[in-house]
């Protein structure tokens, strides 16, 4: 397990900015009239260095984003095994063992055949995992997700024909440097949220998860309703590559 005691500039920036993601969740959240804690940082840690995670880990951060199997895997055998992972990556069926042995939940499923993948190791490793339906709510045909007005369909089958348990929905807008242009469509991913709970179709229709919103827009999301915000570069500064 990878800990020490670091205090370079780098480590320092980390934690200064875990501090100020969390006062602009807790100040977007009290702007919309919500509690702050229904709001999860999902810390985006693709491509970062080990030693940044370990710093934001020491800081307070538990929830981490992966896109990367393999990439993930080595991680976890080096961080707390009391850490929470999330994959928020494109995944192919071939690949869906492992994730759902590595990851408490998958954001990413948006077709028939991941999830039956997904749900078959699932069994047989006796565990009950948790899921978020990707949605393209942008229409942009070069991202992954199911489109609004098929969602309800793939989410009926995968309630009534596997044991995985759907949370919610997310979304990755298109890309503006202006962050109330994605404003709209984080507002229409909670309307279709709000219409497919009042059908009854996910696992807590109570109390639907909403991941949507990064690091340039993550403010407008929680606006908006969003219950998981995933940030990478605003926390450990720009992607490696």
């Amino acid at each position: 397990m990878l800990f020490g005691c670091f205090n370079s500039p780098v480590m320092i920036m980390v934690r200064d900015n875990l501090a100020h993601i969390q006062e602009t969740i807790a100040r977007s959240a009290r702007k919309a009239g919500r509690n702050p804690r229904e709001i999860k940082l999902v810390a985006v840690s693709k491509t970062v260095d080990i030693e940044l995670i370990a710093e934001a880990v020491q800081a307070g951060q538990t929830l981490f984003g992966e896109n990367y199997i393999q990439e993930a895997a080595d991680k976890m055998t080096r961080l707390p095994p009391s850490l929470k992972w999330h994959f928020i990556g494109r995944l192919q069926s071939n690949k869906a063992r492992q994730a759902a042995e590595l990851f408490e939940v998958i954001e990413t499923v948006d077709r028939w055949k991941v999830a039956a993948a997904l749900d078959s190791h699932a069994r047989l490793l006796g565990k009950t995992l948790s899921i978020l339906l990707q949605v393209n709510i942008g229409r942009e045909p070069q991202k992954s997700g199911v489109l609004p007005e098929a969602a309800e369909t793939l989410l009926r089958k995968i309630s009534g024909e596997t044991s995985l348990r759907v949370f919610g929905l997310m979304t990755m807008p298109p890309y503006s440097p202006d962050p109330e242009q994605s404003r709209p469509l984080f507002s229409a991913l909670r309307q279709l949220a709000e219409q497919l709970a009042s059908r009854g179709l996910f696992a807590d229709n109570a109390a639907v998860e909403l991941s949507m919103g990064m690091s340039n827009d993550y403010a407008v999301a929680i606006e908006e309703g969003a219950t998981l915000v995933r940030v990478g570069s605003a926390l450990f500064g720009s992607r490696q590559v």
